[in-house]
């Protein structure tokens, strides 16, 4: 009896068991993976780790975030307002500092309303992919892209379609394959703009035709714009919202990259939409619904937001456009040196570039 009760009683069967849909989006993630390597790391290595996979700039001590930023945090700290819980969609300062701040590159004005605060982009994803799963559903994702949508999608139970990005036409989203893929079922397709991980930045003209075939398939388009105006080639950043006319459009955004804080998860979920279709079809509530039953952002780290879009100054976004601007040229000089490695094109926004193996020389020289 003893015995038994020792080893759990090995007999007996037990009614519960792991998820396995989050085993398999595990494993298309890229913190899994970076987690994986950073834990077989030899700790009595004396060489510095730098880290090439994630896009955390603050890892590097050249980046960090103004010091506008890191007083509102303070400030909202220590005022004591902001040490309660926060209505599931975000308070309304907040809502309301983003939908100005976003507004400012929009033909219309955004309302509060139109916002939902998340605990960064990653949530933001996690909701609307969960709000628009539905039996036999299917989302349309670009390649190369951000595995978390694949992961995500697995965990929603729902079908992801790949469109590729054209590196001769500065990765632009093969439209004719879009249409091709779709069918009766697709009820949405995800854009990263500017790119990741491609370094890509669009412009007008193409992002007014995504939408005009977003339009003819009859879905929504969800405009990742993690990287909104950390772009530093020629090509300005468009807010894929300016065509929210022609058909809704979902951005999803945070503080995390532009301000170098990915650690204070704050982010947003928007609804560009001047035709009020996604609140016609039951979207906007069922957002609303998914933050009702989830975890929010710091009441605190809300309090700043409002200080924090507003006073920051336009020369700490300039000097990280000089330096990201910089480092761009540095790598894709280098990358050229190297003969085994291409780079189809020199990135102009982002914080990634991409890099193709040739895989005849690596090849070679391992005979």
């Amino acid at each position: 009896m003893g015995s038994e009760m020792e080893n759990g009683n090995s007999s007996k069967k037990w009614s519960f068991k792991g998820n396995e849909l989050l085993m398999k989006s595990s494993a298309l993630s890229v913190r899994s993976a970076l987690n994986m390597l950073m834990e077989n790391l030899n700790p009595d290595d004396p060489r510095t780790v730098i880290p090439l996979g994630h896009g955390d700039p603050s890892a590097f001590p050249s980046f960090r975030t103004a010091p506008e930023a890191e007083k509102a945090v303070s400030d909202a700290l220590s005022s004591a307002k902001y040490n309660g819980y926060a209505s599931t969609v975000g308070i309304l300062p907040a809502r309301k500092a983003v939908a100005e701040h976003l507004s400012h590159d929009l033909p219309y004005k955004l309302s509060p309303d139109d916002v939902f605060i998340t605990s960064g982009c990653y949530q933001a994803i996690e909701a609307i992919l969960t709000v628009l799963a539905r039996p036999n559903a299917n989302i349309l994702i670009p390649k190369p892209g951000f595995p978390y949508y694949e992961a995500r999608a697995i965990f929603s139970d729902i079908e992801y379609r790949y469109f590729d990005l054209l590196p001769e036409k500065d990765w632009e989203v093969d439209l004719d394959e879009v249409e091709a893929i779709a069918d009766e079922n697709t009820v949405a397709m995800a854009i990263i703009n500017p790119g990741n991980p491609c370094g890509y930045v669009y412009k007008f003209e193409h992002l007014k035709r995504i939408a005009e075939t977003a339009r003819k398939l009859g879905i929504l388009v969800i405009s990742d714009e993690v990287y909104y105006h950390l772009t530093f080639g020629s090509n300005p950043f468009v807010p894929m919202g300016v065509f929210g006319s022609i058909a809704p459009v979902i951005t999803v955004g945070s503080i995390s990259k532009r301000w170098m804080v990915p650690g204070w998860r704050l982010g947003w979920l928007v609804t560009n939409d001047p035709n009020n279709i996604l609140k016609q079809y039951g979207v906007v509530d069922s957002i609303i619904g998914f933050l009702n039953i989830s975890t929010d952002p710091a009441t605190f780290i809300q309090g700043a937001l409002s200080q924090v879009l507003e006073m920051t100054k336009a020369d700490f976004f300039a000097k990280v456009k000089d330096l990201l601007r910089d480092t761009a040229e540095l790598c894709y000089s280098k990358l050229k040196e190297i003969s085994c490695l291409t780079c189809p094109r020199k990135p102009e926004g982002g914080l990634f570039v991409m890099v193709r193996l040739r895989k005849c020389d690596i090849l070679f020289h391992l005979l």
